[in-house]
């Protein structure tokens, strides 16, 4: 079975998504896009209009790594859903908590001087509260910070996923004298199939609807592409031709029905995946994507993505102050807010993300490292 991390370009793909991310707010989050929007309107309505798009990959690679751990043969190899599910919120919000307190700190350094609709308000109990819960889209809370939505759609994803896996196990997985071959062919079938059945749910109904794109109904469909492509990378048997074909029917039916640009960028890493798992180590795709820096930008991706708001919020802040119309002045705010999100989300990765938390419970500190 081929590891996740050794599919040649994940992490490459995952950092230039992040580049793109931070492109689009940069271009979507004035006023030095306002300045620059005149001399190139092709270039920052394009950043404006299709950036956005770059999230679809994290939610194909996220469903590719989560088919990975929960079920690698299609079936669960997991014990404990609520630990699970537990282990994985701490993973998700141990930056961020570090990079919501500083939107909220600069944003109330700026609120003063920098009248603009980006800056976010003084925060409530309720709002606070409701972002620590990662429920602030379902309970009608304004964000605190650009991204904070995708935190709460990865952990709905991901506990969605356990969940139907545990299901399955739990009302199907039927033990024969401990034959592991017996368990796996009567298992796999009820798993997998719920997993479909959601993506199809969610390509051909929810994903049409933008009332749904507040829960993980809406983006399971490209979720789960990510997971064909696992399972399909993975080499299982005979089956591979079965999730390639898959992939492909239920992508195409749902872009028949209704063409969506995002479900084409979806469906293109999935596939993407897949073929980059099945070229040589020496393969000019797999040098070019292995190149050091891509593959170090993919690691720390979700603390760039997750800091990168109050760093783009601060510099607009300076730059529309004393630089209000300054052409060359603005163009030098924008590379310089996306490198100094590079730094500092650098910064959190190093000091927060790949650090263990001393500070918690020992309930907590228990069900987290178990």
């Amino acid at each position: 079975m081929t590891l996740p991390r050794q599919i040649p370009g994940l992490d490459a793909l995952k950092g230039l998504a992040c580049v793109l991310i931070v492109w689009h707010h940069l271009a979507f989050y004035g006023p030095m896009s306002d300045v620059v929007h005149p001399y190139a309107p092709a270039l920052m309505d394009w950043l404006y209009d299709y950036g956005r798009m770059a999230v679809q990959v994290f939610l194909v690679v996220s469903g590719f790594l989560a088919a990975a751990s929960l079920a690698p043969q299609g079936v669960a190899v997991f014990e404990s859903p609520g630990r699970l599910i537990l282990r994985r919120y701490w993973r998700l919000v141990k930056p961020y908590f570090v990079a919501l307190a500083v939107s909220v700190l600069v944003a109330a350094l700026v609120r003063p001087w920098f009248a603009h609709h980006s800056v976010p308000g003084a925060p409530t109990v309720h709002q606070l509260l409701a972002h620590v819960l990662l429920l602030q889209d379902l309970l009608g809370q304004d964000a605190l910070s650009a991204g904070v939505w995708y935190v709460a759609i990865d952990f709905q994803l991901y506990a969605m996923a356990v969940l139907i896996f545990a299901f399955a196990r739990r009302f199907q997985f039927q033990p024969n004298h401990g034959d592991a071959t017996h368990t796996t062919s009567v298992s796999a079938p009820l798993g997998v199939s719920l997993i479909l059945l959601a993506a199809l749910a969610s390509l051909l109904f929810f994903n049409r609807l933008p009332a749904f794109d507040i829960t993980a109904l809406y983006f399971f469909g490209s979720y789960a592409c990510g997971m064909l492509a696992f399972w399909a990378s993975s080499r299982l048997g005979a089956r591979r031709g079965f999730w390639l074909v898959t992939l492909a029917v239920m992508g195409g039916l749902a872009l028949a029905l209704d063409f969506r640009g995002r479900l084409v960028v979806a469906l293109v890493t999935a596939f993407s995946l897949i073929g980059l798992a099945g070229l040589q180590p020496h393969a000019r795709p797999v040098r070019w994507l292995q190149q050091r820096r891509l593959v170090q930008l993919g690691h720390i991706s979700y603390s760039v993505f997750l800091i990168h708001f109050p760093v783009c919020l601060l510099v607009n802040a300076v730059v529309g102050y004393f630089w209000p119309t300054q052409f060359l002045a603005n163009v030098a705010g924008l590379w310089v807010a996306f490198m100094l999100s590079l730094l500092v989300g650098w910064a959190l990765y190093q000091w927060v993300e790949l650090r263990p938390t001393p500070f918690l419970p020992r309930w907590l500190s228990r069900y987290y490292s178990g």
